[in-house]
């Protein structure tokens, strides 16, 4: 990837720790790209969580934090008011601060400790702008009042995994509940070949908005790969050809699956009820 940056970048992370970090759900640790020193991964675990540019709030890494800001972009100009469940490192919180100067966001994160890691390691915007409150997903989605957030981003990790919890039809109950009548619901998801799971959870929000949208780089969607897929609901006004443009220019191109395609995608599956798995249609 080429990345476009600022001339006064590079002065480099030199107060952030290099060696794993004890938090509450296990290890954080911070690494810095040897070609880039502005550019921190933070790993939960092991596996990487959120990438940020120390420098530049504008900047992107993950495929899928761009796949997400595509859909963004392609909303009505001014401030968002955005739920984040999930907090890591706050990257698409600190970009959406930079993008629409004005919004109101809170991040939801289980693991105390690495909040206030978070909040001491990197320049995040602050409150009102930015609030991080430590809860259970589910739990604080069920604690907010109706109609509260145009955006809800999902972004929920167990190591490689989202809590199941996360995936029902309860769930997305729940965040339906709390969005403005117009507002989007995105969701990542991590699947593997056949990609079961993207399929479930798009019936999922089908079943609970309507249309729905899947985008994916075409080798993940092809299901050669495991990969991210990121799931939209609950906006059926999006212009579709300006979205599927841009998704095709990032630096790693994406397809969009229109809402045809993506009923079509999750045909084989049935929607995920809170009290079973998922899985193939009967």
């Amino acid at each position: 990837m080429v990345r476009h940056r600022r001339p006064d970048a590079g002065r480099g992370p030199s107060r952030l720790p290099t060696e794993p970090v004890a938090i509450a759900t296990g290890t954080a640790q911070l690494v810095v790209d040897p070609d880039s020193p502005d550019l921190v991964t933070l790993l939960v675990n092991g596996v990487p969580s959120s990438c940020l540019d120390l420098e530049d709030p504008s900047y992107l890494e993950f495929e899928y934090h761009q796949q997400m800001a595509a859909v963004l972009d392609r909303l009505a100009p001014g401030p968002l008011r955005a739920l984040h469940l999930g907090a890591g490192a706050c990257t698409l919180a600190r970009w959406l601060d930079d993008a629409r100067p004005g919004s109101r966001q809170l991040a939801v994160d289980i693991d105390a400790v690495l909040v206030e890691l978070v909040r001491g390691w990197f320049a995040l915007p602050r409150s009102p702008a930015l609030r991080l409150r430590v809860a259970d997903a589910r739990e604080a989605l069920s604690s907010l009042p109706d109609g509260s957030w145009d955006v809800v981003v999902r972004d929920v990790f167990d190591g490689n995994l989202t809590p199941p919890e996360l995936t029902t039809r309860g769930a997305a109950g729940q965040v339906r509940r709390v969005l403005q009548p117009d507002g989007v619901y995105l969701v990542n998801c991590v699947d593997r070949p056949p990609l079961t799971l993207a399929r479930a959870e798009a019936a999922t929000l089908a079943a609970t908005f309507g249309p729905v949208l899947v985008i994916a780089e075409p080798g993940v969607l092809r299901g050669r790969r495991y990969g991210n897929v990121v799931l939209a609901a609950g906006r059926g006004d999006l212009d579709l050809a300006a979205l599927g443009r841009a998704l095709r220019t990032l630096p790693v191109p994406a397809r969009l699956l229109d809402p045809d395609e993506a009923a079509e995608f999750a045909r084989s599956a049935t929607p995920i009820e809170d009290d079973a798995p998922p899985g193939p249609a009967a």
